[in-house]
């Protein structure tokens, strides 16, 4: 059995997914980059709203859910795009080849002649 974080994997199953740990420490970075974000997001929306509080007259508890909010969506946001990087990087340790790009906009390249033209 391999101990991967606080679970126990298959020496079977490891075996056929080198990349296992590498994967798992990625994705429990990008959950600590979240619990940051949360933090520092709430932080600084409930900063700035200290700050600003002269224009913004609202009850301290509308400001702080205000400020968890912000922080939340911040963690969402960091989480989902870390996130997406560790999936890549199994996608390459599993395939050995780069995940295409997505949204890119990339259409067939043109191959300089004009339709309709020849």
């Amino acid at each position: 059995m391999v101990n991967l974080g606080l679970s126990r994997v298959d020496d079977a199953v490891a075996a056929r997914h080198p990349g296992l740990g590498e994967f798992a420490a990625c994705q429990s970075g990008a959950f600590l980059k979240g619990v940051l974000a949360c933090a520092g997001g709430t932080a600084a929306a409930l900063g700035l709203q200290t700050l600003f509080a002269r224009t913004a007259r609202a009850p301290f508890r509308w400001r702080v859910l205000a400020a968890m909010v912000a922080g939340s969506l911040a963690s969402y946001w960091v989480t989902r795009v870390e996130s997406q990087k560790c999936s890549d990087l199994w996608l390459f340790l599993e395939t050995g080849r780069l995940p295409k790009d997505r949204g890119a906009g990339e259409g067939p390249q043109d191959s300089g002649a004009q339709p309709g033209v020849g």
